[in-house]
């Protein structure tokens, strides 16, 4: 396992990483949870991520039981979690970045996770509704207190972290480090392109999320939902459409074959490919099984055989095919 730095911090994190999106509370419960994780850090995951909207809390309650049970020395390892959506009904407690709502929210997250502090916290969604300054002030504040070590965002437009930079530059408080932003080979243009200044002027990192488009780029999906699988999660029906658009599973099966010749599966590509991108700070991946995690990490390999000619291939069978 290689480390890299979070974006302009001094944190490193592992280059492949381990999330609990979906599958926590849904299809992974405590025990599971021990072993996937255990299966990551073995193989030089130091990086959990999680959020306390997914599985309303249920998956940070998971994590920390593991972790707990996992007896790892707090310094080895780095956690994060993300606020937005809420747990709590009401006009604070929902779809707000509001400070009243943050400083509740951090305290309900160590709470589950049984942690004393976040390493990582993440603002998951821009508020229009609450002032940038409000929420910087919140973010710095938490950092303040020792509950958070960094923050950053999640699926922000660059103008919104940009400002929420300046915000923090002009009143000398916790700056956000890091932004969460989905990629992969089909939806690429935020990270190439609408945050392509933000790298080098704010030092900006990235723990990215879907490299498999929910799975899209498996392969498994080109013959419809199989059972078991994150598309047959009821919670999660509203992935099934791209899962199964036919455009895409097209571009799958034009990617396989460059599969076939480097010796690797499609996942393993798809995750390769993510990882050649030297804005990455760390690809965050997901499983249900041991031997998902395991396979995973195989794509530590396969990138190193990405060479310029094989990353024009890649380009040639996705095209303008992306977002």
């Amino acid at each position: 396992m290689n480390y890299r730095r979070l974006g302009r911090s001094g944190l490193q994190v592992s280059e492949l990483s381990f999330g609990s999106w979906v599958t926590y509370g849904n299809q992974v419960d405590t025990a599971a949870a021990h072993e996937l994780m255990a299966a990551a850090w073995d193989a030089g995951v130091n990086f959990f991520d999680n959020a306390e909207i997914y599985a309303r809390g249920e998956s940070e309650r998971i994590m920390g039981a593991a972790l707990k049970s996992l007896g790892w020395p707090r310094q080895k390892f780095v956690v994060s979690t993300k606020f937005f959506w809420g747990l709590a009904d009401g006009p604070n407690g929902k779809n707000t970045l509001n400070a009243k709502y943050l400083r509740h929210a951090i305290e309900g997250s160590l709470s589950r996770l049984g942690l004393d502090y976040v390493d990582l916290v993440f603002c998951h969604r821009a508020d229009p509704n609450t002032p940038i300054e409000e929420t910087v002030w919140a973010m710095h504040r938490m950092i303040e207190r020792g509950q958070a070590l960094y923050w950053g965002t999640s699926e922000w437009s660059a103008d919104e972290i940009r400002a929420a930079w300046l915000i923090a530059e002009r009143h000398s408080l916790a700056k956000p480090v890091m932004e969460q932003p989905q990629y992969n080979l089909l939806h690429r243009k935020r990270v190439e392109q609408e945050y392509a200044r933000l790298y080098e002027d704010i030092g900006l990192g990235l723990t990215t999320w879907s490299p498999l488009a929910s799975g899209l780029l498996t392969g498994k999906y080109r013959s419809g939902i199989p059972a078991g699988s994150r598309g047959a999660v009821e919670t999660y029906a509203f992935l099934r459409p791209r899962l199964t658009d036919e455009k895409g599973n097209e571009i799958v099966g034009r990617l396989e074959p460059i599969a076939q010749d480097l010796g690797c599966t499609l996942a393993q590509l798809a995750l390769a490919w993510c990882l050649k991108n030297p804005r990455v700070s760390t690809v965050i991946t997901g499983a249900t099984r041991v031997a998902q995690v395991q396979e995973n990490m195989k794509a530590l390999d396969v990138a190193g055989r990405l060479t310029p000619d094989v990353l024009a291939r890649i380009d040639a069978a996705v095209g303008s095919h992306f977002d």
